[in-house]
């Protein structure tokens, strides 16, 4: 009898045990499944002159309008192309929308691409192909460092017929060669990745209007799949030719003026308009261990269809309301979690409405007049940017959960009288309002829609930063009155001149900069190229200023790029209190000297650290058994300095 309660027991204790870490792993499953991952860095290009993050949130919180006549530098019929009529063949009533400037420029030498080739190249892949590089310096990641690594990169874009007989310069004979490769949409991803030499999932999606929120969604999904461990996702539009306003002119699709006048009475239509976005995102485990700045995290995301609707382009409420249903769900969150929406918002008379009551029927809802869904549209201060749409918006709203503002949406005459804002508590923004974060001190939470013609909706929903973990490598600060080297490259003279200005300019207008997080930035998080400035100084100002001075910049070529020695040299280069101040002021340097001081004492009878200060007692520098171990330890310890300030050997 007793045995069999033995054997009873122990069965129950294994039994326990097999249940108890069966729970354990579905718990780390479902914890996957559901990981919040973070958006380390950013790039953009947008109408009205937006070259990075920071000049998109400059003109939205400037209630810029960057609508602006049709481009007079691609050959286009301008006068010839205009027709007031909606129904003149090959005419377009509309003569306006969101242009990029200079959208044909282009380094090629920089990524190793001859001009042939750059000419051959739909100016899409060339646009997001920049926008990639730097959405990973913006991490503070040197992009040449990825060569190898299992990066996804996920891209948005449409065909838009820059082959198609564009120019006589495109269909040349001698670019023969090189047009299936310039042309195809598959090369959108494919060639960002053969440029990093990354060999990770590379997908380029075409849902329209909604393709880039899409590539947004699929790289979660494959982070969170393990199929990659960083992912770049965004969508880029550029308009070589003026077809699109033509063929929108026959379904009277288009605002007469260009712009897109969201949520609005006056609503006409919406502007078509050009950009390229993109994020660089990884788990947020992984962006918290490697110390990485995380501007917003994506809580949740979800894809859905339109399916059988009114029609082939005619949005479908009921599907909207899905899509917003599934993201929330996929995010662990309820409608109330929500503070506001980057809406779709095209201003169209017929998608319009049908959003608003889609947003008002899952937003909406058991909210209270004190704290409505806040509803906003970047499109209505750069037009449609088509398949750059929905990661726009998303740059947009990380900027706003960063400031602590939800900018104005533009043109609004009075919130449509097709739309019953009465069904639910939502406010349209046609004022910037302050967003003040919870008050049970919860983060600040947006969503962001992109609702494609093609009937593929998508729904992000955004969080900002959480508060840093005791085991998240925090930045060191940067000693008052520390002198620290700012590092610039380039590939040519005339570009370093150029990445010269826009560092001083970027130091002129940023007065909260850390000179040292600064100088850690350019020196690790950049690739060192063949031509090289650096500018020293011990504040922000003094940096600047040296950067506007070329007499007071080193500069020089480096003919073996990538490569870094050092070399200690022997006795000679010393001098009494070396490395002294050093020892204060950075702990590497310390630690270091530390170690070499251990490793020291065996040997000899006196103190590394009390000869380095020179203490009374301390033998001199004089002497040759001193001098030697003491340089060595000081060259030992500046290397480690180096080492940890981005300098790989």
């Amino acid at each position: 009898m007793a045995n069999n309660e033995d054997k009873l027991r122990d069965y129950l204790k294994r039994v326990t045990a097999e249940l108890q870490q069966n729970t354990r792993r579905l718990r780390e499953i479902e914890g996957r499944t559901h990981e919040p991952v973070a958006i380390v860095g950013m790039a953009c290009r947008l109408p009205g002159g937006v070259a990075s993050p920071e000049d998109l949130w400059q003109l939205v919180a400037g209630d810029g309008d960057a609508i602006s006549e049709f481009p007079q530098d691609r050959g286009w019929d301008v006068e010839g192309l205009y027709d007031p009529d909606p129904d003149a063949s090959g005419r377009t009533y509309c003569r306006a929308g969101g242009f990029l400037d200079g959208a044909g420029e282009f380094d090629a030498d920089f990524f190793g691409i001859s001009p042939r080739e750059a000419l051959a190249m739909d100016p899409q892949q060339r646009l997001s192909l920049t926008t990639a590089w730097e959405a990973i310096e913006h991490a503070g990641i040197d992009p040449t460092s990825l060569k190898g690594s299992g990066l996804g990169v996920f891209v948005g874009g449409w065909h838009t017929g820059y082959t198609s007989g564009q120019t006589t310069a495109v269909q040349s004979p001698e670019l023969e060669g090189h047009l299936v490769s310039g042309a195809a949409l598959g090369f959108l991803s494919g060639r960002i990745a053969y440029v990093l030499g990354t060999d990770g999932p590379a997908l380029t999606v075409d849902t329209a209007c909604s393709s880039s929120l899409v590539a947004l969604h699929l790289a979660v999904q494959a982070l969170r799949k393990g199929e990659c461990d960083m992912a770049l996702a965004g969508g880029v539009t550029v308009m070589p030719n003026a077809d699109l306003f033509v063929q929108f002119s026959r379904q009277r699709g288009l605002a007469a003026d260009g712009r897109s006048k969201a949520f609005a009475t006056s609503a006409d239509g919406f502007g078509p308009a050009e950009g390229a976005g993109v994020l660089l995102v990884e788990r947020l485990s992984d962006a918290r261990r490697k110390g990485h700045r995380v501007l917003a995290v994506v809580r949740g995301s979800a894809v859905n269809q339109d399916g059988a609707s009114n029609g082939l382009t005619a949005p479908n409420g009921p599907s909207q309301q899905r899509v917003i249903r599934r993201a929330l769900a996929d995010a662990r969150l309820t409608p109330g979690d929500v503070d506001a929406v980057e809406a779709h918002g095209t201003g169209t008379r017929l998608g319009d409405p049908i959003e608003a009551q889609a947003l008002i029927a899952t937003y909406g809802q058991e909210r209270s007049s004190e704290q409505p869904l806040r509803l906003g549209a970047l499109k209505s201060n750069i037009g449609h940017t088509q398949a750059a749409a929905g990661v726009a918006g998303v740059i947009k709203m990380v900027q706003a959960m960063r400031h602590g503002l939800l900018p104005k949406t533009l043109h609004v005459d009075e919130p449509s009288d097709q739309i019953d804002w009465s069904a639910g508590t939502v406010e349209l923004l046609t004022e910037a309002v302050d967003w003040p974060r919870k008050q049970d001190g919860g983060p600040r939470r947006a969503a962001v829609s992109s609702f494609g013609i093609s009937g593929t909706n998508a729904h992000v929903v955004l969080e900002e930063p959480p508060t840093p973990t005791e085991d998240t490598p925090a930045a060191e600060p940067s000693p008052a009155g520390s002198v620290v080297p700012w590092l610039v490259s380039a590939k040519t003279p005339a570009a370093l001149d150029a990445q010269i200005g826009r560092l001083a300019a970027y130091a002129d207008a940023r007065t909260d900069l850390d000179p040292a997080a600064a100088a850690r930035a350019l020196a690790g998080g950049r690739t060192a190229m063949e031509h090289r400035a650096v500018a020293i100084g011990d504040s922000r100002e003094a940096l600047r200023d040296a950067l506007r001075m070329p007499e007071a910049l080193i500069r020089g070529t480096s003919t073996d790029v990538g490569r870094v020695a050092f070399v200690f040299p022997g006795q000679g280069t010393q001098w009494a209190g070396m490395g002294a101040e050093l020892l204060d002021e950075s702990q590497e340097f310390a630690a270091a000297m530390a170690e070499c001081e251990t490793a020291l004492s065996p040997y000899v009878d006196w103190s590394l650290e009390a000869v380095v200060r020179q203490a009374p007692g301390a033998p001199s520098l004089e002497r040759v058994d001193v001098v030697q171990p003491v340089t060595f330890a000081v060259m030992v310890s500046l290397a480690k300095l180096w080492q940890h300030h981005g300098v790989t050997p």
